[in-house]
């Protein structure tokens, strides 16, 4: 755990930063606010969850989401809650989400393209996977949300306009598991945050997360093995012939969380049934690659890197290949 200490009589304790102070000393002019906001979200998502047996919320809904995939009761509890309250935070005026269809203006989107408000207020654009590995619900497996922010003057002239990775202000998730954390990436560092229920606040607990720059770890869903690409079926053979483990949650969040605190890799590869890959650009593969690459790691599609993709639809997917860099370089000089 990171902390700085000052002295309080004779004994020395922690400084304890809260997000709210650590957003503040290092991010942009208004993003602060928004994260706020998203980790407001994240106490009450994860409150939901850990009645949700108790509510009878776990199961599905009886629908399925714009990707086809049938919808959890709590996918659309968790998608609710981030709607009504990201709408309503002043300075927020485009949303994506992975269970709409489309792009959501905000009430208040009104004024110029320049990025700011007629007030002077930041505005942003804020793009959520609302619960990641949803499927996991009824066996407690462990779940998340990931976000991406942009400011809407960095998003292209109309705000409608999608932009690539590489003009995020902000990403990150929060997993939610034996405790609640959120990892945060902004002014190209990563910071970890744990939520403390006893303040109600969320607390860091790492300032500078740097991946390791190799791991023994990979994570795939190896069902697909036949059909993935000649150079990744090569990767995870000389995996085997090694010894190395293979960990695979079913959730971005929870493998890509290992990733980047234990070094290795994740994979998302294209496959037979999914030639373009599985997993959406602009909510999940974006953000999840801007961490990884802020804390000194890569990822790639296996042409190019993540960000670099340009967008040009809300649900566009890629295939992902990324965690330690020594790793992922290895896979790419295979393909």
């Amino acid at each position: 755990m990171n902390e700085t200490t000052h002295s309080k009589g004779s004994a020395s304790e922690p400084d304890i930063v809260t997000l709210e102070r650590h957003v503040e000393m290092s991010a942009s002019p208004g993003l602060g606010a928004v994260v706020g906001n998203l980790a407001f979200c994240a106490r009450r998502i994860s409150a939901k969850l850990r009645r949700a047996r108790l509510e009878d919320v776990l199961g599905e809904a009886g629908e399925e989401n714009v990707q086809g995939e049938p919808q959890q009761k709590l996918d659309v509890i968790a998608n609710d809650i981030m709607m009504a309250s990201l709408a309503g935070r002043d300075g927020v005026v485009l949303l994506g989400s992975e269970e709409d269809e489309d792009l959501v203006r905000t009430s208040i989107s009104t004024g110029g393209t320049s990025g700011v408000s007629d007030e002077g207020t930041p505005r942003f654009a804020v793009f959520f996977d609302p619960l990641d590995g949803s499927s996991n619900l009824e066996v407690a497996g462990s779940v998340g949300t990931i976000f991406s922010i942009y400011r809407l003057g960095e998003t292209g002239e109309q705000a409608e306009r999608l932009a690539s990775g590489r003009a995020q202000q902000a990403a990150g998730y929060f997993l939610y598991g034996s405790s609640t954390v959120l990892v945060l990436a902004a002014a190209e560092r990563v910071a970890m945050f744990v939520l403390d229920p006893e303040i109600g606040a969320f607390v860091r607990v790492s300032d500078d997360i740097r991946i390791p720059a190799s791991g023994k770890v990979y994570s795939v869903n190896e069902a697909n093995l036949e059909s993935f690409p000649e150079g990744v079926r090569a990767y995870i053979a000389a995996c085997h012939a090694a010894g190395v483990s293979a960990r695979y949650a079913g959730a971005m969040v929870a493998d890509v969380h290992r990733v980047l605190l234990k070094g290795g890799v994740f994979l998302y590869p294209a496959t037979a049934k999914a030639p373009g890959g599985k997993l959406r650009l602009m909510y999940e593969c974006n953000p999840m690659a801007k961490v990884i690459c802020d804390a000194g790691g890569l990822a790639d599609t296996g042409r190019g890197p993540i960000q670099d993709v340009p967008p040009e639809r809300l649900h566009q997917r890629v295939p992902v290949i990324l965690g330690s860099p020594d790793n992922v370089r290895e896979i790419l000089d295979r393909m």
